[in-house]
């Protein structure tokens, strides 16, 4: 079992607290520095992750850990009735409304302040449940894994989108050397946060990537799971049934 990675080592909260606390502070500028520090390659990996719910044409959708609401607006373009994002940032949540205000999406995009291991909604409601970024700030990973499939119909797709560790030469030093040099230097001088950015490193080496996700998906009770690689292994999605 690998180590609980938090943003805050020198607080004692719990990882759940700790990461709503962290995600409270860097809000405001949540959006540009996510774009700028992965040079807008996200909206790209968003898109992908999205068209692997096409097929599906998913009437209700849930965005477990929507941050500012990114991949549900991706999400739109499957024409599904509605979509419920839930966070446990209220200023992330925010920040999203405003966007989605703005866009005139309210009617299509709700957000709610809840978290994976707490889904206050009833079985097979979902017909599919995504996630971008977020499974690795779970506090609980496999009880949230499973709250989302008990949301979800039987049949339904979970599509998760999230950081892994390349391991092709030399990509892997590089990527090492930019997570643990430049992205924190650069997070720190924009969000005036000084752990946020040393934290998201941290959290991606720590977590079960690739085969060893796949296992926890598998124990966890989800069917038909397999993971897609992208950009040399940065990010992977991976995508189940229940």
């Amino acid at each position: 079992m690998k180590e609980t990675v938090v943003p805050y080592t020198d607080k004692k909260e719990s990882k759940k607290k700790q990461v709503a606390d962290m995600f409270n502070n860097i809000s405001s500028k949540y959006d540009f520095l996510n774009h700028l520090l992965s040079m807008g390659i996200d909206k790209v990996w968003r898109k992908k992750a999205v068209n692997l719910l096409r097929d599906l044409q998913p009437k209700k959708i849930l965005d477990i850990a929507t941050g500012t609401g990114d991949f549900a607006l991706e999400a739109l373009r499957l024409n599904p009735e509605k979509i419920v994002g839930v966070d446990i940032s209220e200023g992330m949540l925010e920040v999203g409304r405003t966007k989605i205000a703005k866009k005139g999406l309210s009617d299509k995009i709700e957000l709610k302040l809840g978290d994976s291991e707490n889904l206050e909604f009833e079985e097979n409601f979902f017909d599919a449940a995504i996630v971008a970024f977020g499974v690795r700030n779970f506090e609980d990973l496999e009880a949230g894994l499973q709250n989302m499939l008990r949301v979800v119909r039987k049949k339904g797709r979970i599509v998760i989108l999230e950081f892994s560790m390349p391991q092709m030469f030399p990509f892997k030093q590089i990527y090492l050397s930019y997570f643990k040099y430049i992205l924190p230097l650069i997070g720190r001088i924009v969000s005036k946060d000084m752990s946020a950015y040393t934290y998201l490193p941290e959290s991606v080496r720590a977590f079960p990537y690739g085969k060893d996700f796949l296992n926890i998906l598998q124990k966890v009770g989800y069917k038909n799971y397999r993971c897609i690689p992208l950009t040399f292994g940065i990010c992977s999605i991976y995508i189940a049934e229940k």
